[in-house]
């Protein structure tokens, strides 16, 4: 217990305002129990005389309670807070950080019918292997125990992930290509500090992922949203004088629809002439339920414009933390000082842990058992809304989240009435930038009562018609 005595006066005194100021505003609660007098008089620098004197007139008040054998405690009886000053509150952010924290999905309970985004489903992970790989590796002491590690990542992560888009997503890179992250947004947030500047100008899909957009429009940038049709991004709709573009190619968030070969090599011809970068974000592509993933941009791209930006938030668990980007040589060093300034580095023992689950096969076994389930959802929910007449489901070969279009009227009362019937689906609206699409997005990893919350979303669908 640290109190603190003011300066000059009679020490009982002291001792017992600097007490009773403890009680009343809570810093020491009902039940605590106090040291004996003799300690507390040694931490104080006072006689234990002083402390004794000043427990028994706070136990007279009815501050404190004495019990015999056991000690002195904080009473249980209530007493009123005294007058406090309002503290001052000066300090504001700077223009463009007027933000705050959005509700992210472990601060509440789950909802009945959970169509959420972005949320995997837990019960299919395999947490005794994983647990068994990060005990090894604490015991082992991951990266030399009390030492600083590399703000690049783990060696043997960085390889292991190299390998492994080698035979996922036929990338060819190597580990000195790749800085591991905490996610991709983590990678943005890197990317834009070494390569943003207030003012620049960067593109982004519309619909597309709003804490992209909301991390650009932070570092100042001015966020220019632009269309995408049924082959991805419309490249004829970029601005002029554009630093950076930020995609999903393989699955756009939220429409689904994969950016076709063309244009994909249509964005990179124009990347190359204006110098432009492209931020790659292969969002939700793990998991795929029909043909081949089309070759990445960072596959095609033979002018260095392009950064490839990934996590395991999807094919593992949020809470692991963990996501890496590939960067061309003239960034690295420049992004692995950024992490460094910030963060430092990731956990060593988890990053080991993780490079172990893939180098084993644990990754690919796990994403194609969870694959076949989240596969199996996604059919029954694109069965269940395809013969809802109002809606329009949009094709969708991968990802853990389906999109439909709403043929009329609009979707936020549909999507309130379902909040208050305890069903979670999405607004496509959120997503919109200046588009006005109307629809919902369904989210399938944290989906399990199925077909009983569709029938709840299409009784409500029908009563808002």
């Amino acid at each position: 217990m640290d109190l603190v005595l003011e300066p000059g006066g009679e020490k009982t005194v002291l001792v017992y305002r600097a007490l009773r100021a403890a009680i009343v505003d809570g810093r020491l609660p009902a039940g605590h129990r106090l040291p004996p007098t003799r300690a507390l008089a040694t931490d104080l620098g006072v006689s234990r005389g002083s402390v004794a004197s000043a427990y028994e007139r706070l136990a007279a008040e009815g501050y404190l309670v004495s019990r015999v054998g056991s000690g002195t405690y904080v009473t249980e009886m209530p007493v009123a807070p005294g007058p406090r000053r309002a503290p001052a509150d000066p300090l504001r952010p700077r223009p463009g950080w007027r933000l705050t924290p959005q509700p992210v999905s472990g601060e509440q309970p789950a909802p009945r019918y959970d169509f959420r985004t972005g949320i995997p489903d837990a019960g299919l992970f395999p947490f005794d292997t994983w647990r068994r790989l990060v005990a090894a590796e604490l015991r082992l002491g991951a990266n030399s125990p009390g030492m600083y590690a590399a703000p690049a990542g783990h060696p043997a992560l960085r390889a292991a992930i190299a390998r492994y888009l080698g035979v996922s997503r036929s990338i060819r890179a190597a580990a000195d290509d790749m800085v591991i992250t905490n996610g991709t947004q983590h990678a943005l947030d890197l990317i834009a500090r070494v390569l943003l500047r207030p003012g620049d100008v960067v593109a982004v899909e519309d619909p597309g992922y709003p804490p992209a957009r909301t991390l650009f429009a932070a570092h100042g940038c001015r966020v220019v949203p632009v269309p995408v049709d049924e082959q991805g991004l419309v490249v004829t709709a970029l601005p002029a004088g554009c630093r950076l573009v930020y995609a999903t190619p393989s699955h756009q968030f939220p429409l689904g629809r994969p950016m076709s070969l063309g244009r994909r090599r249509e964005l990179l011809d124009w990347a190359r002439r204006r110098a432009t970068a492209i931020v790659e974000d292969d969002y939700d592509s793990e998991f795929r339920y029909a043909a081949r993933p089309l070759e990445p941009l960072y596959h095609l791209d033979t002018a260095g414009r392009v950064l490839y930006a990934g996590t395991f938030s999807k094919s593992m668990l949020p809470s692991i933390r963990t996501g890496f980007v590939l960067v061309p040589p003239g960034l690295r060093d420049a992004l692995c000082a950024a992490r460094q300034l910030g963060d430092g580095y990731g956990s060593p023992a988890i990053q080991a842990a993780l490079a172990r689950f893939i180098d084993d096969g644990e990754l690919a076994r796990h994403v194609r058992r969870a694959g076949r389930e989240y596969g199996r959802r996604q059919a029954r929910i694109v069965a269940r809304l395809s013969a809802m007449p109002r809606l329009e489901v949009l094709p969708s070969a991968a990802g853990l989240h389906v999109t439909a279009l709403l043929r009329d009227g609009p979707a936020a009362p549909v999507v309130a009435a379902a909040a208050a019937a305890g069903l979670a689906v999405e607004d496509l609206a959120g997503y919109s930038y200046a588009t006005s699409q109307a629809g919902f997005v369904f989210g399938l990893g944290g989906a399990t009562l199925i077909d009983e919350g569709l029938a709840v979303f299409a009784a409500l669908l029908d009563r808002h018609a």
